[in-house]
């Protein structure tokens, strides 16, 4: 458990994990909180008994973006190598082998929107503030928003947030596919937790091949992109998740199979 960042247990999902941000006030991400980070989503992704992930900062905040102070004075070598351990530490997250969901309270500017960016969906409160305002410090994104928001919403999108720097509210975020859900504050965190726990009984070797499936074709081309989805296919009829699955389908009828993540 870290300082700032810690991994939650849910009282009544044994198989949701929450990575809880908690630095006050505003949980600036600073090198430490970034490393721990990394440390926490490695060790939700060691841990079978867990089949779904939230990333929540509380119900004031999710994040307002780096520690400004701590890179101001910054030179270019020592950013070069600080932007490196910055990336790796929220790759981390996006490579999480298991559903992902982003719990949105107050801002989720900078690091913070990019931090989001790497869950699989995102829920928002209706208040929640999103965006990529780095542009008004002299700089750009440098934590993947230059990459995935482009992904996520579109190049058009992606240039109008990051050239304006500009704060989305939930409901614009919303239409322009950034979250997926917006809900009153208060039920951010349950719905998140919700949404998670739809996983805890599925199969999780397909939900972690489907992820890379996805997430590694949309890096490449159409044909390499299907090769990688024809692998990870044919990779599963050697689990028994496969042969269980199958098997009820002929025997009950869809939707009746109870996986074991094996």
């Amino acid at each position: 458990m870290g300082e700032f960042v810690r991994v939650e247990a849910v009282p009544d999902q044994p198989a949701v994990a929450v990575i809880r941000l908690d630095r006050p006030k505003m949980n600036a991400l600073n090198a430490q909180v970034q490393a721990e980070i990394a440390e926490a989503a490695a060790e939700v992704s060691a841990d079978d008994t867990v089949r779904g992930v939230v990333v929540y900062g509380g119900e004031r905040v999710f994040a307002a973006g780096a520690d400004i102070k701590e890179m101001a004075d910054m030179s270019y070598a020592r950013m070069a190598a600080h932007s490196a351990r910055l990336q790796e530490s929220f790759t981390a997250v996006a490579r999480i082998p298991k559903p992902v969901v982003a719990a949105i309270t107050g801002y989720a500017l900078g690091g913070g929107c990019e931090l989001a960016l790497c869950a699989d969906f995102r829920v928002a409160a209706e208040d929640a503030k999103l965006g990529q305002p780095e542009i008004q410090l002299g700089i750009i994104p440098g934590a993947g928003g230059t990459q995935r928001l482009p992904r996520l919403v579109g190049p058009a999108r992606a240039k109008d947030l990051i050239y304006t720097g500009r704060h989305v509210e939930a409901r614009e975020a919303l239409e322009m596919g950034l979250v997926d859900r917006v809900v009153p504050a208060q039920e951010v965190y349950p719905t998140a937790v919700a949404m998670a726990a739809r996983y805890a009984d599925g199969p999780a070797v397909a939900l972690r091949a489907a992820k890379q499936a996805i997430d590694n074709g949309l890096e490449v081309d159409l044909d390499t992109g299907l090769e990688i989805e024809r692998l990870q296919f044919s990779a599963l009829f050697a689990t028994e998740d496969q042969k269980t699955g199958m098997r009820s389908f002929v025997e009950q009828g869809p939707g009746k199979a109870r996986f074991t993540g094996r």
